[in-house]
C-alpha cells in the first residue's frame, strides 16, 4: 500500500476496502482478547478433571490471564512510545497467537497456568491499541464509528464467551478453546503488517520508570489475585487474602505517589485530571460493575435454582448481544447530533429498569421472562459503552490516546473483576440470610410447612426425604430473593451513573479532533 504522508508527514486516513479490512482485523484481535476472559470459566471443571486436579486449582487458569492482563494493560503507552503502536499490536497479536497453542497443547494444570499467564501479559496492550489504530486511520468525522465499532467487540464478546466455551468443550477437546485464537489471530496480524506497513507512530526512548513499573506488578497483581479468589477462600478470615489486601493497598498507594512526582511515569495518572477522562473512566467503571456482575450471577443463579445447564445458562445472558449488535454503529453515525450526556443517561436508565424489572424474578420464571429484560439490556449498552468512550477521550491529544485508552481499559477490566468478587459474594451473604429467616417460618404447626408436607405424603414422599425436598425449596427460595436483591442494587448504581454523567463537560471530540 501507499505510504504517503499527510500533513505534519501523518498518514492520510484509510478509505474503503483498506479500512473495511482493518476495521474487521483489529475487531476480531479484539473479540479474541477479551472472549478469552470469559470462555474458560464454563470449562474450568472439565479442564481441571481432565488434568487430574481440583475445581479450585483450574480456577487459577482464569486468574492468572485476567492478572496479567490487568497489570499490563496500564503499561500499554508507555510500550507504545517506546517500540510504537502497530509494532507492539503485531507482536502483541503475534505473541498472542504461540501462547493460545501452547494452551491448548498443555499436559499439566502447571503448564497452563504458565502459559495463561504469558498469553494475558502479551494481550494487555492488544483491547486499548486496538481502539488507538481505528482512531488513527480512520477519517476525523468517521472515528465516532469506529470507537461504536470497537465499543460493540468488547461489550458483546464476555456475553458470547460462555456459550462458545461450554459449546465447545461439550462437543469437543477443552483445548479448541485456545486452538480457535490461532486463525482469527493470524487473520489480525497479516491485515494489520499489510495495510500499516509505513504507519508506525513515533517512537521514543523513554526511560524505565523501573520503580513504578515494580509497584504496579506487584500491586495490581494481589489485587487481581485477591479479587479472583477471595470468595472461595472466605476473604479476609484467610491469613493469604489478607496479606494480599495489605501488599495490594501499600504498593498501589505508593504506586499513585511515585507515578504523579515521576517525569516519565509508567502508568500516566495525571490523565485522571483531566474532567472528562475522570467522569467518563468514573461512569465506565460504575456502569461496567453493574452490567458484568449481573452477567456473572445470572448464569449460577440459573444452574441452582432452574436446572439450567451451561449452555443454556449462556443463552440466557446472550439476547443482550442482539440489540448491541444492531445499534451500536447506529448510535456512533448519528451520537454527534445529540448531547452524549443525554445518550448515555437514555442509556443508563434501561439498564436501570432492566436491573429493576430482573430483580421481580421466582423459581419458576421461564425462558423469556429472563430473556426479555437482558434484550432490552442491549439497547443500554449501545447507548451507554458508545457514547461514554467518546466522552473519557475528548480533548485527549493524539499521542496520548494510548496512554488514555490502556489506562480507562484498565479501569474497565478491573471494575469487572471487582463486580465478580462483589457480586458472588453478595449473592452467596444474601441466600444464606434468607435462608435462615425464611427458616423460622418452617415449624412444626406452620400452616405453608403441613400443606407442603400434606403434598409430599400424598406423593409418598416421608421422613427425612420430605424434610430434604421442604430445604430444598428453601435453598431455592432463598437464593431467588437474594438474586434479586443483588439486580435491586445494581439498578441503584446505574441510577447513581445516570447523575455523574452530567459532570462532563462539552465539547466531546476524540483523539484530539475538533468536536461538532
Amino acid at each position: 500500500m501507499a505510504d504517503a504522508k499527510g500533513k505534519g508527514g501523518t498518514p492520510p486516513p484509510l478509505h474503503g476496502g483498506q479500512l473495511a479490512l482493518l476495521t474487521a482485523g483489529v475487531a476480531l484481535a479484539t473479540f479474541m482478547e477479551v472472549l478469552d476472559i470469559s470462555i474458560v470459566n464454563v470449562s474450568v471443571r472439565t479442564i481441571a478433571g481432565n488434568l487430574g486436579v481440583s475445581s479450585n486449582e483450574g480456577t487459577m487458569a482464569i486468574s492468572a490471564y485476567s492478572m496479567a492482563s490487568a497489570v499490563m494493560q496500564p503499561l500499554t503507552g508507555w510500550v507504545a512510545k517506546r517500540f510504537g503502536e502497530v509494532r507492539t499490536f503485531s507482536v502483541s497479536v503475534l505473541l498472542f497467537v504461540i501462547f493460545s497453542a501452547l494452551c491448548g497443547l498443555s499436559q499439566s494444570m502447571t503448564m497452563l497456568i504458565v502459559f495463561r499467564l504469558l498469553q494475558g501479559a502479551v494481550s494487555g496492550p492488544m483491547v486499548p491499541l486496538s481502539q488507538t489504530l481505528l482512531l488513527n486511520n480512520y477519517p476525523p468525522a468517521r472515528r465516532p464509528i469506529a470507537l461504536a465499532l470497537w465499543a460493540m467487540t468488547v461489550v458483546v464478546a464476555p456475553v458470547f464467551g460462555p456459550i462458545l466455551g461450554g459449546w465447545i468443550t461439550d462437543n469437543y477437546h477443552w483445548s479448541w478453546i485456545f486452538f480457535i485464537n490461532i486463525p482469527v489471530g493470524l487473520f489480525a496480524l497479516i491485515i494489520t503488517i499489510t495495510l500499516l506497513r509505513g504507519r508506525e507512530s513515533k517512537v521514543s526512548k523513554v526511560p524505565v520508570d523501573a520503580i513504578g513499573l515494580f509497584l504496579l506488578a506487584v500491586g495490581v497483581g494481589c489485587l487481581q489475585f485477591m479479587l479472583d479468589n477471595g470468595n472461595d477462600d472466605d476473604w479476609f478470615s484467610s491469613n493469604l487474602i489478607t496479606v494480599l489486601g495489605i501488599v495490594a493497598l501499600v504498593c498501589i498507594t505508593f504506586l499513585v505517589a511515585w507515578e504523579l512526582m515521576h517525569k516519565n511515569p509508567v502508568v500516566e495518572l495525571r490523565l485522571l485530571g483531566k474532567r472528562n477522562f475522570f467522569i467518563g473512566v468514573l461512569c465506565l467503571s460504575l456502569g461496567m460493575f453493574a452490567f458484568f456482575g449481573g452477567t456473572v450471577v445470572m448464569p449460577q443463579w440459573v444452574q441452582e435454582v432452574l436446572g439450567y445447564n451451561a449452555t443454556w445458562a449462556g443463552f440466557v445472558v446472550a439476547p443482550i448481544g442482539l440489540l448491541a449488535i444492531f445499534m451500536s454503529p447506529l448510535v456512533g453515525a448519528f451520537q454527534h447530533r445529540f448531547d452524549l450526556r443525554l445518550l448515555n443517561t437514555i442509556g443508563f436508565a434501561i439498564f436501570a429498569a432492566a436491573s429493576f424489572w430482573m430483580s421481580t424474578l421466582s423459581t419458576n420464571a421461564p425462558y423469556l421472562d429472563l430473556a426479555e429484560p437482558r434484550f432490552m439490556m442491549g439497547a443500554g449498552v449501545a447507548l451507554f459503552f458508545v457514547p461514554v468512550n467518546q466522552i473519557i477521550l475528548s480533548g485527549i491529544p493524539d499521542d496520548q490516546v494510548a496512554s488514555a485508552s490502556g489506562l480507562s481499559n484498565f479501569f474497565r477490566t478491573l471494575a469487572g473483576s471487582i463486580a465478580t468478587a462483589v457480586s458472588t459474594t453478595m449473592y452467596s451473604h444474601r441466600t444464606t440470610y434468607h435462608h435462615a429467616v425464611l427458616s423460622e417460618h418452617v415449624v412444626a404447626g406452620d400452616r405453608a410447612t403441613m400443606e407442603y408436607l400434606d403434598r409430599f405424603q400424598a406423593s409418598g414422599i416421608q421422613g427425612p426425604v420430605a424434610n430434604a425436598a421442604l430445604n430444598r425449596l428453601v435453598d431455592m427460595q432463598a437464593a431467588t430473593l437474594a438474586v434479586n436483591d443483588v439486580f435491586w442494587v445494581f439498578g441503584l448504581m446505574f441510577g447513581l451513573a445516570m447523575v455523574a454523567i452530567w459532570f462532563a463537560k462539552p465539547p466531546f471530540a476524540s483523539g484530539g479532533t475538533p468536536g461538532h
